[in-house]
């Protein structure tokens, strides 16, 4: 089959494959990532990982794949303390999902993957894939790219501008790691098993940004990126298989 990148091609061409496609959709966010790491760092790297992986599978895939435009913003509320950082609200990010998902399905489309690259969007996403798919016929599948790696030792993953991210960006966009300082150690999250919770001060108590990014290193960075490519060709093969 095909790959064709939504944003380069005519609406003829789209009419002809949305029918039996797969549309993979990467969402980000533009914010804060510490004093190291471009405000873009999590649409780089959703948008990079759905895009090789859409890639390296349309030749194999049972279906075309119709690779979305990315989306540069997300729910990043809790980040807007620190600066640097263009957020939606959660009920407009979910507004604006169901939105494009309402329009794929306009174009007679009938299959969506929602390739996620910011913790703070993963309410917003299971929210608006339930709804497009109960309002619009849709089927929609999520993936939290992180969530595709094995756990990996003491490092945090996707942990917030620490040594994961800033490894993957190392490997994918170099020029975007600022200048990287040991912190010291910082205080006990603390917190219930078991429970997610949210309070005001967490975010400020550790200066935005989670663990160790002076230890990030590219090779490690480009490790993870080929492990998230690879664990993402392999569940789109098989959403395409879907019915």
């Amino acid at each position: 089959m095909s790959l064709l990148h939504w944003a380069e091609s005519t609406r003829e061409e789209l009419r002809a494959v949305l029918p039996d496609a797969l549309v993979v959709l990467p969402i980000g966010a533009t914010e804060q990532h510490g004093p190291h790491l471009a405000t873009g760092t999590d649409a780089v790297l959703a948008g990079t990982v759905a895009e090789l992986a859409a890639a390296r599978v349309a030749d194999v895939a049972e279906r075309d794949l119709v690779l979305a435009p990315r989306l540069p913003f997300g729910a990043s509320d809790h980040h807007l303390y620190f600066g640097g950082t263009l957020s939606l609200s959660a009920t407009t990010a979910t507004a604006l999902l169901i939105d494009l998902a309402r329009s794929v399905t306009g174009g007679g489309g009938r299959r969506l993957v929602i390739v996620n690259g910011h913790g703070g969007n993963r309410g917003v996403c299971h929210a608006a894939a339930a709804s497009a798919s109960a309002s619009y016929g849709l089927t929609v599948a999520i993936v939290h790219y992180w969530e595709l790696l094995a756990p990996s030792g003491d490092t945090p993953i996707p942990g917030h501008a620490g040594e994961f991210e800033t490894a993957m960006m190392l490997a994918v966009r170099p020029e975007l790691v600022r200048e990287r300082r040991q912190r010291p150690a910082l205080p006990d999250a603390g917190g219930v098993s078991g429970v997610d919770v949210h309070e005001p001060g967490a975010w400020t108590r550790i200066d935005g940004y989670t663990d160790q990014p002076a230890l990030a290193g590219q090779a490690q960075g480009s490790k993870w990126l080929e492990e998230c490519v690879v664990a993402l060709s392999a569940r789109l093969v098989e959403l395409a298989r879907l019915p």
